[in-house]
């Protein structure tokens, strides 16, 4: 007996968003990506339950969230005009709580998230050394960042200009050509190249002193190279993708190169495992911190085996 073929869904984007001029940038980010691909997009805001028990004793009603919903719907309008939307179907939710657990419970019927790193910081926030870190640990799904200071695109054509050029840092692990077959569609779709790059940590060990560094380095610099040179062969010719090794601290490495090459979007990979599920590198926090670029956060994919083991077994080093 054979299924029928089932029609495709339209994805789900969910924008959360804290009332700051930072949540307006990556609610125009989110409103064109959704326009992309025929999306629904799905604008949150998320109360402090101190909030709504004071409201509740000063009006003496029940608070209902149906004020929150009117004001963000006020708040994101601007931010959504421009040329007429097609195919999107918007709807604004509120929810009380803290932000990263509704977040993460909204997103569960969601396929993207797109969400500033940084925003307000008085009761309600919604800012990296909390809220953002928490979801990227816990997120099944993408989440594309935009960093604080981006007031958002208005049409594709300055996506394609505000992004350039993609960096696609990668640990040589088995989840890597994951990582460079979705950095390729969205330079294909972009119109962009895309850099393809391995950073290779420092030695440190008390046997150092015995070893033949430079013959260690060499041979570490030759599985790099062979390793990004089969992650390039999977990319078509017409692309032009670069492969780059670099040395040094990786959060700092990326960085740099993200911004001596123009770099306005970064592809990272979120390490996990199957026991413990997503969890986020001390390496993404940091570039998350250091680089201010657009990120797209991609939680391993299921039943992936977990990049350490498999670097360990290609004795590849790490980003």
């Amino acid at each position: 007996m054979t299924r029928g073929r089932q029609p495709m869904m339209r994805p789900t984007i969910l924008c959360p968003v804290d009332f700051s001029d930072a949540s307006r940038g990556a609610a125009r980010y989110a409103r064109l990506i959704a326009e992309y691909f025929g999306s629904r997009l799905v604008m949150l805001a998320v109360e402090d339950p101190l909030l709504a028990e004071a409201a509740d004793l000063s009006t003496g009603t029940g608070w209902t969230g149906a004020d929150t919903r009117r004001e963000l719907a006020r708040f994101v309008s601007p931010s959504l005009q421009g040329p007429p939307l097609k195919d999107i179907d918007i709807t604004y939710e509120v929810a009380v709580g803290k932000p990263a657990e509704q977040i993460l419970r909204s997103a569960q019927s969601c396929d993207l998230i797109v969400m500033s790193t940084h925003g307000l910081t008085g009761m309600r926030k919604l800012f990296f050394g909390s809220t953002t870190e928490r979801v990227l640990r816990e997120t099944t799904i993408p989440v594309l960042t935009t960093p604080p200071t981006a007031e958002g695109p208005w049409a594709l054509e300055e996506v394609r200009h505000l992004v350039g050029r993609i960096l696609v840092p990668v640990d040589l692990s088995e989840s890597s050509l994951r990582q460079v077959q979705i950095a390729r569609a969205i330079a294909e779709a972009l119109g962009v190249p895309f850099i393809v790059t391995s950073v290779l940590e420092p030695i440190r060990s008390p046997f150092v002193a015995k070893l033949q560094l430079s013959s260690v380095e060499l041979e570490r610099k030759a599985r790099a190279e062979d390793a990004l040179a089969e992650l390039i062969a999977t990319v078509p010719r017409r692309l032009h993708p670069e492969a780059l090794v670099a040395y040094g601290d990786p959060a700092e490495e990326i960085s740099k190169t993200a911004r001596d090459r123009q770099a306005g979007l970064i592809v990272l990979g979120l390490h996990g495992s199957p026991m413990f599920g997503a969890r986020m590198g001390s390496v993404t926090y940091r570039v998350l911190c250091l680089a201010p670029a657009l990120v797209l956060a991609l939680p391993p994919a299921p039943h992936a085996a977990p990049p350490e083991a498999a670097a360990e077994r290609r004795g590849l080093a790490h980003t």
